[in-house]
């Protein structure tokens, strides 16, 4: 087999080159990166010590899941996520996304020069995603302006599904909105102190709203300081709501604050946002509507006069509600291992060959695969290192491709004695040049008897260790010696001893 048609499914771990760390947060690490095979930029996430807590590790699996499943140019898009060497131990996720240049926040601060074409086109980018999103059954629930990525050429891309839930009718919605956490500058009113017991897309709508009007603006529209807060400058703007949607509150401190707040009227919009076409503050005022029922659909704001001109329905794409049985996790508690276990099979969706394998019931325990994690937390911790210091470092490059090899599972007792047991062969031993050598000299030896030879390649099939080097594919098989001696010599030099000595044996049998 030709090694390009076997590395096709292995060979990722040198498909991408970090160039350097462009993001740092609880979450992890970002870096950009160059796919070495096309030249095209990406962006790396490195997540680390993702199943330390379920429900982090669950955000990421719903994340994940939910843009494998959400294809749209106005979403961001995962080309790939990196093989991990261990189906059952791995602890770090490498996704890789497409790059964008910077997000809507930093739009707004760098700019204050946006002409109300930009204004219009941000917001049709957004409501034409949401639309795809909402009929996929779908809510953001976490919308706001760092969540959107942005180019220069003005292309926006929704990012950040970790707290997006998918809508089925027999949910209950006790439990299903029972973690809303979103931030509270972009939350609709329905979320400051849960008003409602099951809530709409209308959420969603709410923040891009607010997200529009502070492009407008310049500053953010409603910037309380806790709940109480948020409720006064909401209602500053847009007047205290009617006694009819103050009596649909459940949330019986909410609806007494409101009750008792003093009558406030609305704010004409355009006082407020005193340059703005009209035709934007019209649909602002609709998309921020205190009651949700009367807000727009996505579809539906698409289709205001606003967008005229621009708005082209053969390119508002819709989709199919998601099935039901993709978040079937959602209803039952999960442990670490299964977690885990949910993330690997999302993993297989970018590796064809391996979900193949999968699917058909062939297990992969018993092996590590090599992969670009070890490659990728070395470049990381080296750009990490030298961030900040004002140049551009040269990341780690590495040199060779690697291959499967088999694993011995090890309890966490063992761990510390590791080094001490498995020892890395010497460099010379790894050069391709002196294994043909010693391979040819164990052949000229072994040919002089076969039972030799047959001897020990069985010997060498029952062995269960594997010397690690400093690349898995110059690893050689080796039996399995509980001497630690033995394991401190070169393999191929042991070979040969080997082989002597059983030669010597024959020999002396024959005489």
């Amino acid at each position: 087999m030709l090694d390009s048609d076997f590395f096709t499914e292995y060979g990722e771990a040198s498909q991408y080159q970090i160039q350097e760390v462009i993001g740092k947060g609880s979450y992890g690490v970002v870096g950009s990166a160059v796919d070495i095979h096309t030249g095209e930029k990406v962006a790396i996430k490195k997540i680390s010590g993702v199943f330390e807590h379920v429900s982090d590790a669950t955000r990421i699996l719903r994340e994940i899941k939910l843009l494998r499943l959400l294809r749209h140019p106005d979403i961001v898009e995962i080309k790939h996520i990196m093989l991990p060497p261990c189906r059952r131990e791995f602890k770090d996720i490498y996704v890789v996304f497409e790059l964008m240049e910077s997000d809507l926040d930093e739009v707004i601060k760098a700019n204050d020069d946006l002409t109300p074409q930009h204004y219009q086109f941000f917001l049709y980018q957004l409501l034409r995603a949401l639309k795809f999103i909402h009929t996929a059954n779908v809510f953001h629930r976490d919308l706001k302006p760092k969540n959107i990525l942005a180019n220069s050429d003005c292309k926006l891309k929704i990012c950040d599904f970790g707290l997006a839930r998918a809508s089925f009718n027999d949910t209950p919605s006790a439990v299903f909105w029972t973690d809303y956490v979103a931030t509270r500058w972009y939350r609709a009113p329905e979320l400051c102190g849960s008003f409602f017991s099951k809530y709409t897309p209308a959420v969603d709508i709410w923040s891009i709203g607010c997200i529009f009007a502070e492009v407008l603006l310049g500053k953010p529209l409603f910037p309380g300081k806790n709940v109480a807060h948020q409720l006064d400058l909401m209602t500053d703007l847009l007047g205290t709501p009617s006694s009819e949607c103050i009596s649909r509150i459940r949330n019986e401190k909410a609806r007494r604050y409101l009750s008792s707040m003093r009558k406030k009227l609305p704010i004409p919009f355009s006082q407020r946002f005193p340059s703005a076409d009209p035709l934007a503050l019209r649909l602002l005022e609709r998309m921020i509507a205190f009651d949700p029922k009367d807000r727009p659909t996505a579809e539906e704001a698409l289709a205001d006069p606003y967008f005229h001109g621009l708005a082209n329905i053969d390119q508002e794409p819709s989709t199919q509600p998601i099935s039901k049985l993709e978040f079937e996790f959602e209803r039952r508690k999960l442990t670490k291992d299964d977690v885990r276990e949910l993330i690997y099979r999302e993993i297989l969706e970018y590796h064809p060959q391996m979900l193949q394998e999968h699917l058909h019931g062939v297990d992969h325990t018993s092996f590590m695969y090599p992969s670009g994690i070890d490659r990728f937390k070395q470049q990381f911790a080296h750009l990490e290192e030298h961030r900040g210091e004002g140049k551009r470092t040269t990341p780690l490059i590495r040199q060779y491709a690697s291959v499967p090899r088999e694993r011995v599972c090890v309890s966490n007792d063992e761990e510390p004695e590791k080094s001490n047991l498995v020892k890395k062969r010497p460099a010379s031993s790894t050069s391709r040049g002196k294994v043909r050598s010693s391979s040819k000299a164990h052949q000229a030896i072994a040919s002089k008897n076969a039972n030799a030879r047959e001897c020990i390649d069985g010997a060498s099939r029952n062995g269960r260790n594997l010397v690690r080097s400093a690349s898995i594919s110059a690893s050689q098989c080796a039996v399995a010696d509980r001497r630690r001696n033995s394991l401190e010599e070169p393999i191929a030099g042991r070979i040969e001893k080997m082989v002597d000595g059983m030669s010597r044996k024959v020999e002396a049998l024959r005489a």
